[in-house]
């Protein structure tokens, strides 16, 4: 599997990580077939964001609800590390549900992706994916 999104998304999501910096940043991606169309951020609702991240969940709420009115689908989440490497961590395995869905990991100037999966090579709980970022233009955060 591979995830593929727009080099004007990627910049964007850095940005966002290293305004948010030394607090994780976050958000949800939406798009369909592993292709990244737009991401929403998010507030980093997590009690320590400096060590955590959690999406407000009035945003994933709403984000589930509008996907199941023909709203754009949810293909996954993106967050920061922003001292740290791109690669998840213990937390971010004990956080995620075995739900096939994308995390993407950003600390502002790198970026991989991994899918959350049941047994996965990572912590029982991530498998690595290709991150195929593309020189697309037009795609930007919804509002």
């Amino acid at each position: 599997m591979e995830l593929v999104l727009s080099s004007a998304i990627l910049e964007e999501l850095q940005e966002l990580a290293r305004q948010a910096a030394p607090e994780e940043a976050c958000g949800l991606l939406f798009g369909d077939n592993g292709t990244v169309s737009s991401f929403k951020a998010t507030e980093n609702v997590a009690e320590n964001r400096l060590r955590h991240f959690e999406v407000d969940p009035r945003d994933l709420i709403a984000a589930e609800c509008a996907m199941r009115d023909n709203g754009p689908g949810i293909i996954g989440y993106y967050h920061s590390h922003p001292s740290g490497t791109v690669e998840p961590s213990k937390t971010d395995a004990a956080m995620a549900a075995g739900d096939e869905r994308i995390w993407l990991i950003i600390n502002g100037q790198d970026a991989a992706a991994w899918q959350a999966m049941e047994n996965g090579k990572i912590y029982g709980r991530f498998d690595p994916i290709t991150l195929d970022c593309q020189s697309t233009k037009g795609q930007t955060a919804d509002d």
